[in-house]
């Protein structure tokens, strides 16, 4: 069992940061590859980036790149999300979530076995 627990969310100006925390307790963090996913009212839930375990590889959706970096320190159980340049479109409850060591290291929300309660990112026009 994860437990997984987020943090840094708010209101931004556009064009503004953040950095989204997600802190795990419970089994060996380094045995989960993580990711990022959001949701925006009335819209599913979306990948936004991910990495593998070792954080030797990532993954961002079209949307997040060349924006957003995923990261981790496995020595502090955690995994971060630095989000830049912030759009009124970026706006929704992001979420992190642990996916069990296994070949694929990112994959849709039904790869996900634990989920974090989610944080809420606000980006004002």
């Amino acid at each position: 069992q994860v437990l997984l627990v987020e943090s840094g969310g708010g209101l931004v100006q556009a064009g503004g940061s953040l950095r989204l925390s997600c802190t795990a307790s419970g089994r060996t963090f380094s045995s989960y590859h993580m990711g990022w996913f959001r949701q925006a009212p009335g819209k599913e839930r979306e990948l936004v980036a991910a990495i593998r375990w070792s954080g030797a590889s990532t993954y961002y959706a079209d949307s997040a790149k060349g924006r957003f970096t995923i990261s981790r320190d496995n020595a502090k159980n955690t995994v971060y999300l630095q989000m830049n340049s912030l759009k009124p479109e970026d706006t929704a409850v992001y979420v992190c979530a642990a996916k069990e060591y296994g070949s694929d290291w990112y994959g849709p929300v039904g790869a996900y076995d634990y989920w974090g309660q989610g944080t809420q990112v606000t980006v004002s026009s």
